[in-house]
This record gives structure tokens, sequence and C-alpha cells, in this order.
């Protein structure tokens, strides 16, 4: 029986891609070990969105080679999309996007040809060309590594094109899952025991533009499923937060009222030389929507600083409108240059060290609003689901999260995982990050 080890970088859609092929490996009689032991083959599903990404995703690569010289390594993903041919000699299989489904016969190809030449050769490239893809990648799960929650992937692709942002080079236009694929996916999910699913994609907010079909709907159906008892969202666009969207939403209880919103940046100059399509009245006004519909949502966002041309006066503006907006929680991302962007031929780069200040200034601003949030919660009943039991010094903890993605604690030695219990949160310390 040949082992397999797989490795993920990057988002939820790349770990449900891991996932999805780990499961073929095991249906197809593969042995799946650790990553950090020798086997046979190893599989990297790489990322592109930073520089930090692709480091990670060529030290992953390095590593492979290093535990096991004699092992077949394929490197899958965006990073290999993106490079191609210069991506990494340590690698024996390139799988590009949309060619993930076909790991199997791949790695037998690959193994035919490997035993026809006695050893490594050329690399294998199984590359599709992004920009001309129009088919959605049949993958599925029936399990996920977490035992309560399942990330769904709906959705793949993007056309928004940010000036900063490789993502609709490496993966291609908007292609959506049909409804019904992704509904027997819940109900099999559901049928497994998981009590919340997490709908994601690269661009949840084009879900459906290329099928006639839309997200609203789609959210629906899945909140018929029994035994679901959650519906979560992943990122999504201030565009689509609409009267009609959150009218819907607020009338099903399953879903939580966690959403997150990117906005990258405050400032109205910034926002256009990142061609992110609105402004910030305009994303303030649909805060005011999700707080109008959801009481005290979390609200969480990104937001990059020193993009190329922010000046001081810029980043100021878009400092002090993530003070207003009381965000529960910010991801702080520095400007990453990326080569094949319109961003990475602007004037005005950002020195590294003014992108670090910039970063910190925000960071200490997220934590005070993270605990703003969390103080809030005390002499409060929260929806806990279960997740784990935590053994610290003070006892053992049943740990989950509430409806807004908190992590809170319950004291007890009752094993109760993947059940939804209501926890009053008596102290901070509960709270776990």
């Amino acid at each position: 029986m040949k082992r397999a080890a797989l490795h993920n970088l990057g988002c939820k859609v790349n770990a449900y891609e891991t996932q999805a092929m780990q499961e073929m490996l095991e249906e197809h009689g593969y042995e799946i070990v650790p990553f950090e032991e020798k086997a046979d083959i190893y599989i990297i599903n790489t990322c592109t969105v930073t520089n930090m990404a692709d480091r990670k995703s060529r030290q992953m690569i390095h590593r492979a080679r290093k535990r096991n010289p004699e092992a077949v390594v394929a490197a899958a993903g965006c990073y290999v999309q993106a490079k191609q041919e210069g991506a990494d000699p340590d690698i024996d299989i390139i799988i590009g996007n949309n060619r993930k489904k076909d790991i199997i016969a791949i790695l037998a190809e690959y193994e035919e040809s490997r035993r026809e030449r006695g050893g490594r050769g050329n690399v294998q490239m199984e590359i599709t060309d992004m920009s001309h893809e129009k088919e959605y990648e049949a993958l599925s799960l029936t399990r996920t590594a977490d035992h309560t929650r399942a990330y769904i992937k709906v959705q793949d692709g993007c056309n928004q094109f940010c000036t900063y942002c490789i993502i609709p080079y490496a993966r291609g236009r908007v292609r959506s899952r049909r409804t019904a694929h992704v509904l027997s996916e819940v109900e099999e999910l559901a049928k497994g025991g998981y009590k919340e699913v997490v709908l994601t994609g690269i661009h949840l907010s084009s879900y459906g533009v290329d099928t006639g079909e839309d997200l609203l709907s789609l959210i629906r159906e899945a909140h018929k499923v029994e035994g679901i008892a959650r519906i979560r969202l992943g990122s999504l666009e201030p565009g689509i937060i609409t009267d009609e969207l959150l009218q819907g939403l607020s009338r099903m209880p399953k879903v939580c009222p966690h959403f997150h919103l990117s906005l990258q940046s405050g400032c109205n100059a910034t926002l256009g030389r990142m061609n992110r399509r609105y402004t910030a009245e305009a994303y303030r006004e649909k805060c005011a929507l999700l707080r109008k519909y959801f009481h005290s949502p979390a609200l969480t966002t990104d937001v990059i600083v020193g993009f190329p041309g922010e000046t001081s006066e810029e980043f100021e503006e878009s400092r002090a409108f993530v003070d207003e907006m009381d965000f529960y929680e910010t991801h702080i991302f520095k400007y990453s240059r990326r080569e094949g962007t319109k961003a990475a031929a602007m004037e005005g780069q950002v020195p590294e060290e003014v992108k670090a200040e910039r970063s910190n200034v925000l960071l200490e601003l997220g934590r005070k609003k993270r605990a703003a949030y969390e103080e809030a919660l005390i002499g409060t009943v929260q929806e806990v689901l279960i997740e784990e039991a935590v053994e610290t010094e003070d006892g053992i903890y049943q740990v989950g999260h509430t409806r807004e993605y908190v992590k809170i604690g319950q004291k007890t030695q009752e094993n109760l995982t993947n059940q939804l219990i209501n926890v009053e949160i008596k102290n901070p310390f509960q709270i776990i990050h």
C-alpha cells in the first residue's frame, strides 16, 4: 500500500480541495500519513496570494523532497498555476487548478512513465488555461477534519480583478456549483452528524452569475436540510448586501449572525486605485443594514496597509474608518507586490518599514475592538456548538463557538462534543483566543 501525505496552504477553498483529494486517495487504497512522516507521495496544495504564501509553498515542496528523496512530489493549486515551469526543480508533478479532481489518474500516469524511465524525469505538467475555463471542478466531501463544522466549496474563480490580486489569473473566472450538487453534499454531511456548514468560495458573492442561480436561494435550500443547525457564510463583498438579501437571511434561524465583509481600505482614493468598486460611504451603509437586521452581529473584515500611493493622510483616513465601524475582528495584511498585477507597476510603492508601522497601529486597534465586543458578552447566555475538550491547569473545558464565532469554554468533565448547549458567560476567562 502506497503512503501519501498531504499539506494544505492558504484559504478554506484550498483546504476543501485538499480534503477532497485525500478522500479520493483513500478510496483508491492509499494510506494517508502525516506530512512529517516518510511517504511515497507528497501532495502540497499551494497558495500564491502573497509573497509569504509563495515562500511557504516552496518551503513545503523542499521539505517533502528532503524527507524522502525518492518520493513523488506533486504540487497543486495557485502557486504552481501562476508559476508553471518556473515553480521549483524539486517538483515531479504540477497540478493546476481545475485538475485536482484527476489526482488518481495523474499519479498513475506519472508512476507508469517513471517505471519506463527508471527514475525521475522531466516534470509532468497538468495545467489548464484558467482564462478560458468554464467548467466547475466536481469535487465533494463526505467528512472533514473538523468533526462538527464542514466547509463546503460552492463557487470558484473571480471576475473582479482588484489591482493587487493575482487570484483571478490563478483561479480563472467565476464558476458556480449547481444547487442540487451542493445540497447532496449538505445532506450527506448531515447524515454524518455535522451540525454546522460554512458555504465558501473564492468570490462567494458571485455565486450563480454564470448558472442563473443565486446565493439566497442556495441558502434557503440548505436551510431545509434536517440535522443542520447552523449555516455560516464565507467572505462577502459589500455589493451583495441588500435589504432583499438580509430580509431573507434574517428569516432563517439557522443563519449565523457572523459576516465577513471585505473592506481593504477605508479611504476612497485608495479604494479607487484598488479597483474595489465601492466607496467607504457605501460600505458604511452595508454595515448599518447588517446591524438593522441582526442584533449585535459579529462583523469581521480585511484591511491592506501600504498599498501603492497610500500617504500618511490616506492611512489615517482608513484607520479612522476602521475605528468607526467597530468590527469584531480585523485581519491586517501588509501589501504584497504580485508580479502580473496592475498594482505591481504603480508608482509610490510604500517602504516595508512604513507598512510594518501601519500594520501595528491597526493590529492594536483591532485588539481593542475585539475586547470591547467580547466584554459585552459577559453576563449573557450564548448558544455554543461544542467542538472539543481542552485540559488546562484549571480543569477540563468543553470548547466551541457561539453563533457569532466567538470561542467559548465551559468547565465540565462531561463530553459534550458536537452538542449545542447554552453557556452563561460569567467571566472573561471563558472567552478563548
